[in-house]
């Protein structure tokens, strides 16, 4: 396998740098591919964000994030679609390759899985129309399903497929190592999404053993046991070449590190363990 650009999730790193300091920092380590978090973009203004990639020339390859559908009222959920329009208005100002949506879990006190889908897919209907006008592709992130309750209903890749299905080739999946790994038909969903041509996004990190946080203590690829090159094979002969995103939250460890280290750190992994 030739080795893949780099794109450098700005949660990786958002202890020690903002928006602009990452871009600095990614430029100095040779890596030309960032993917924003809407608070990030808030901190120095979209503008001045626009602004950023612009000049440099950076390749955004995904805001995070969108979604967040399920409310208990109507009122509710219109409100969490109307953030979700300024959402693509963010990723259209940064030429970004897609706006990734972490989808919503359960409201309230509902038990109501099915019904917590049906909003998602309602909520990510009612955003399309302003995201195919702004020229904003949507990829739906199945998070895994110790999520399902609180973030993220949406929990294999064929269920997220299966909603893009109902909406169209501009609703696709962003594909998350950490999130779908384990999942026993990740080779046949990873090649269905292929052959409908709706990969938009590949995160990359790892799964350690132990695992002390379920969302603060994921791992530098290499450190724990998910198939990295099994897993990017299956990307490719999907079709889907583009930048490997690393997305890492980690409290106490990485998130404590300099920035400019962990950069160093990730290029040595990706080109040795992805």
């Amino acid at each position: 396998m030739t080795q893949r650009a780099i794109s450098l999730n700005l949660a990786t790193t958002r202890q020690v740098w903002g928006f602009e300091e990452a871009v600095d920092g990614c430029l100095k380590a040779g890596i030309t591919a960032i993917s924003p978090w809407r608070d990030q973009i808030a901190a120095i203004g979209l503008d001045e964000a626009a602004r950023i990639v612009r000049d440099n020339k950076i390749q955004v390859t995904g805001v995070c994030r969108g979604g967040m559908f399920p409310a208990e009222t109507a009122a509710g959920r219109q409100a969490n679609i109307d953030d979700n329009l300024r959402a693509i208005d963010e990723a259209a100002a940064l030429n970004a390759d897609c706006l990734v949506l972490v989808v919503g879990g359960l409201p309230g006190s509902s038990k109501d899985l099915v019904g917590a889908r049906q909003m998602v897919s309602d909520g990510i209907a009612a955003m399309l129309p302003h995201a195919k006008a702004s020229g904003v592709k949507i990829a739906i992130e199945p998070l895994h399903p110790m999520y399902a309750a609180d973030r993220a209903c949406v929990n294999t890749i064929d269920q997220a497929l299966d909603i893009c299905e109902t909406l169209g080739e501009t609703v696709g999946v962003a594909i998350d190592v950490y999130h779908v790994w384990w999942d026993p038909r990740l080779a046949q969903a990873i090649a269905r999404a292929g052959r409908m041509n709706r990969i938009f996004a590949h995160h990359i990190c790892d799964w350690l053993v132990p695992t002390k946080d379920m969302l603060l203590d994921r791992g530098m690829m290499g450190d724990g046991v998910i198939d990295l090159p099994g897993i990017r094979q299956m990307i490719e002969d999907a079709g889907f070449f583009g930048p490997q995103e690393v997305e890492i939250f980690s409290a106490d460890n990485w998130w404590k590190r300099p920035g400019d280290e962990v950069l160093a750190v990730i290029k040595d992994r990706v080109a040795t363990v992805c």
